[in-house]
């Protein structure tokens, strides 16, 4: 129990099996000690004082703590575990606050840590309930700062230097370790209850019980100071999840954001905003903590951040998000013509939705039109959980995903769509400096590597003095850096070795070595899985994880295409076929009298770029071998010119289909367009960044006027239970 001005205080002190000290809790390490006193505010009597040890469940002791507390794994094996001791503890301060006359009381601890960072968080994980008194409690540093102002700042402030600073005797070695530190603890808040200071304990720390999820507005003044970035979460991580790895420390309402990748998928990171820097600093002590068996990587970053990410406009989504404490799930893949009846009868009377219509909120483009997301409220967890049974389930002909979600991620899945400008700007062509004939692996054997974490500065200078010897062992050409879609680094590279042993070397030898101020993972693997990661799928230690959608779809166009000398942009491959672009191939003979091959736009084909927001990757290329220029447009003519490359058809015999079923093909579109003079070589089904068909495809008709008629008479008909839209382009 606690009271906002206690008569009592528990004066507690603890260890941990690790670190000892101001990183009290920075290494993870368990509970193993607890030792505590009640002190009787106005008569200043105290309570006896208790010692227990802690039994944790690993009892590798750290040399620090052996040292420091002269505890070993054999005595530590032999004592109770931490829920029990918890019970010990609450039923003795309750016996002698009996004793004393007083019933409610504070807790007061050295510094922050032994609350925050050790009885928090390992509550949490071993799924222990706290009781209240562990959510309240006085930081004596601070206290005695307040009494004390002409002090050591609070940061520097420690048991023996508020003693030192009083005038105290501190002799450490006549009292076991924790005993001399409770009992100093209170000479000290003696000293601050004297007639010459008389210190009143009025407003205490205080521990949130759980998140509070709420909307954030751009107009928002987010300080830096209060900003992390945490990184390698589990992709199906939800806020709470977040908050719980956070545990005992108190993070701002609305303050987690789930970061999303170009393709509106989560990327395994986010951004917490913690109500100070105090908490903030707090925070970046759990760098590599785990959430089960991952760890996190915590990092500093900006308010300018978190908004870009959290922040909102739209009043639409703020009146979503105002009703507060609701639990929000994300539905994704529903049929375009999905209406709330619709959505209200998938989900059923099991889990009503809250206020009904107005719990949901479908995502749209600039245009109106459905990108087949939608976000849903529901009023408790179990309403929530009845509702995420149906992942999977079919509304429609299509099976639905349903995922826990957050505010921070309604926001930022809105601003993705609403900022997706229908028809962008092209960009700039390029073309290779050097055009070098370099093969992309393929295959099971695992003759390969991956790097993951690479300083995005790193250049291949850096990757090869990393791996230093093993060097030697590089085929030619053989590393491949991973740009994203602006074509920067994106901290990935793939390395091809010469044998399957030299990668598995590489692989144990490097893995976790430190390039510039990061360490780096190294990962064996093969040629196909190289290739497989590229096209969507996620690769890590146990293997292959395949592109989350897993609908029946036409083969994606593969890397094959990329083993020329030309390198064909992500924004290329995402929309034409290789035949559209690449020279035909020729005879060695024939290509050593012809000029470099070079892929280029034509000019008529600008009016071709849809409104995406996911692309193929940029595919691996060597920059030991390939430089790029942005191409003038004299160049990019020169050039079409010398490898005489076919141009796509004049704009206006283009046709743009959209609204498809997402297992159309060839063969249906072919039947849908009977009759107006087409073949398989004139349809391009589009696809997304997973390998997955995007409900869209290109249409070449003989002639401007044959085009026109057929999107005059097929405009709005069905196809496949769908109904399809036709552009002219």
């Amino acid at each position: 129990m606690t009271a906002s001005h206690s008569d009592s205080l528990v004066v507690l002190f603890g260890a941990t099996a690790g670190a000892y000290g101001a990183k009290l809790g920075s290494d993870e390490r368990e509970l193993i000690l607890l030792v505590w006193q009640v002190v009787d505010l106005p008569s200043k009597k105290v309570g006896a004082l208790h010692k227990s040890l802690v039994k944790a469940d690993n009892l590798d002791l750290s040399d620090q703590c052996r040292e420091v507390t002269g505890l070993t794994a054999e005595g530590l094996g032999k004592v109770e575990p931490l829920d029990q001791v918890l019970q010990q503890f609450s039923q003795l301060v309750s016996s002698d606050l009996k004793v004393l006359g007083r019933s409610s009381y504070t807790l007061c601890s050295d510094g922050q840590s032994l609350i925050r960072q050790v009885l928090h968080p390992e509550a949490s994980k071993k799924n222990l309930l706290l009781s209240d008194c562990f959510y309240s409690f006085y930081d004596l540093r601070k206290e005695f700062h307040t009494c004390y102002p002409n002090s050591a700042a609070v940061k520097d402030q420690t048991i023996k230097t508020m003693a030192e600073y009083l005038g105290l005797g501190t002799d450490e070695t006549e009292e076991d370790f924790g005993v001399w530190q409770v009992k100093t603890m209170v000479a000290i808040i003696f000293s601050m209850l004297s007639e010459s200071c008389n210190h009143i304990f009025t407003e205490p720390e205080t521990v949130k019980y759980k998140y509070e999820t709420g909307p954030c507005s751009k107009s928002e003044t987010v300080d830096s100071e209060t900003v992390i970035r945490a990184r390698g979460l589990p992709w199906q991580s939800s806020d709470q999840d977040i908050a719980r790895f956070f545990k005992g420390l108190n993070i701002a309402k609305g303050g987690v954001a789930l970061c999303l990748n170009a393709q509106g998928r989560r990327n395994g990171e986010a951004l917490v905003r913690f109500v100070n820097s105090e908490q903030r600093d707090l925070a970046l002590e759990r760098h590599k903590h785990h959430m089960g068996s991952r760890y996190i990587e915590v990092y500093k970053a900006t308010g300018e951040e978190f908004l870009k990410i959290a922040g909102g406009t739209s009043n639409e989504v703020a009146q979503f998000l105002s009703k507060e404490n609701q639990v929000i799930i994300r539905m994704r893949g529903l049929p375009f013509t999905a209406t709330q009846e619709d959505v209200l009868g998938f989900l059923g009377p099991e889990c009503p939705v809250t206020g009904g219509k107005e719990g949901l909120l479908f995502v749209k483009y600039p245009d109106g039109r459905p990108t087949g997301d939608a976000f849903v409220l529901f009023s408790c967890e179990e309403y929530a959980q009845n509702a995420l049974k149906k992942h999977k389930e079919i509304l429609g002909k299509r099976y639905i995903e349903l995922f826990r979600s957050t505010a921070a991620e309604v926001q930022q899945v809105l601003n993705r769509y609403m900022s997706t400008p229908l028809i962008p700007t092209l960009p700039t062509p390029i073309i290779p400096v050097i055009p070098p004939p370099y093969t992309i692996a393929t295959g099971s054997i695992r003759d390969c590597v991956r790097l993951r974490g690479l300083p995005y500065t790193a250049g291949i200078d850096d990757i090869l003095e990393f791996m230093g010897d093993a060097t030697g062992d590089i085929k030619p050409h053989g590393v491949h850096m991973v740009l994203n879609q602006q074509g920067r680094p994106s901290g990935d590279a793939f390395i091809q070795m010469k044998s399957a042993d030299k990668a598995f070397m590489v692989a144990q030898k490097c893995h976790k070595k430190m390039m510039k101020d990061r360490y780096v993972e190294v990962f064996q693997c093969s040629g196909e899985e190289m290739n497989f990661v590229l096209m969507g799928g996620t690769l890590n230690r146990s293997g292959l994880s395949p592109p989350p959608c897993k609908l029946p779809c036409l083969s994606p166009p593969t890397y094959a295409a990329f083993q020329t000398a030309a390198v064909i942009p992500a924004e290329a491959a995402a929309l034409y076929q290789p035949q559209a672009l690449l020279p035909a191939t020729r005879s060695p003979q024939a290509s050593a009298a012809a000029p470099p091959t070079v892929t280029y736009y034509p000019a008529q084909t600008a009016q071709l770029y849809m409104n995406y927001t996911a692309y193929y990757p940029s595919p691996p290329v060597s920059p030991t071998t390939v430089g790029y220029i942005a191409a003038p447009p004299g160049a990019v003519a020169a050039a079409a010119t010398a490898a005489h490359s076919p141009i796509l058809p004049q704009p206006g015999a283009l046709v743009r289909m959209q609204g498809l079923p997402y297992n159309t093909g060839m063969k249906e579109i072919l039947s849908f367009f009977q009759g107006y003079q087409l073949h398989a070589d004139s349809i391009l089904v589009l696809y997304n960044f997973s390998g997955q068909p995007s409900g869209e495809a290109l249409v070449t008709f003989p002639s401007l006027d044959l085009a026109k008629k057929a999107v005059a008479e097929k405009n709005g008909q069905l196809l496949g239970g769908r109904y399809v839209q036709l552009y002219l382009v």
